[in-house]
């Protein structure tokens, strides 16, 4: 680490996050303080709050880089170009893989909440969009005859659906009821969902 004052305010804010991805790796969105991250970086907390506007600020910019690593490794899954079917379970299988592997940092995005009155800035939102777009595409490719607004709207299902899976895994409820995983329950959801919705009326 450089010495205090020793760096730009966007390395400032660069190593602030580390610290805090660091910190939240290991401990949880609840083992996160400014406190904690300053004694990491050697700044003092008014140091911190001149590069993020508070606390809240520096967790919701930690939250849209992991959102953006999530997005890479969703596209990453279907760069192939799959058939749309197939490309809709790379995507949920793709998902499930970042859940495991980034728990901590995957639970914060959806922990995290605003103090009552505050929305999260645009930048968080086209971020969760452009998922949402991924799985938009595919089912469009596969039901042509669907309209955009059915489209969004199985999309954010699906999302939902394979979400409460990893949730109800990592709880271990699913094994609970029948000891099945979380890839096996996913791929029901998916054969299930998508069996009826490509079926033209």
């Amino acid at each position: 680490m450089g010495r205090r004052n020793a760096h730009t305010r966007e390395e400032l804010r660069e190593i602030a996050l580390q610290a805090a991805e660091d910190l939240v790796a290991a401990h949880g969105l609840t083992g996160l303080s400014a406190r904690k991250v300053v004694n990491r970086i050697g700044y003092t907390v008014g140091s911190l709050y001149m590069v993020f506007n508070n606390i809240d600020d520096l967790i919701v910019q930690m939250n849209e880089r992991t959102l953006d690593r999530l997005y890479a490794m969703l596209a990453a899954a279907i760069a192939d170009r799959p058939p749309a079917a197939l490309a809709i379970r790379a995507l949920a299988q793709a998902y499930i893989a970042f859940a495991l592997t980034q728990t901590h940092h995957w639970l914060a995005v959806y922990q995290h909440r605003l103090p009552k009155g505050e929305t999260v800035p645009d930048s968080f939102a086209e971020k969760v969009a452009r998922m949402f777009e991924l799985v938009q595409q595919q089912l469009t490719l596969l039901c042509p005859w669907r309209g955009p607004e059915e489209i969004a709207l199985a999309a954010r299902a699906l999302w939902s659906g394979i979400h409460g899976v990893c949730i109800l895994g990592f709880d271990q409820k699913l094994e609970a009821v029948g000891g099945w995983s979380i890839q096996e329950v996913a791929g029901s959801l998916l054969d299930n969902y998508l069996s009826g919705f490509t079926q033209q009326q």
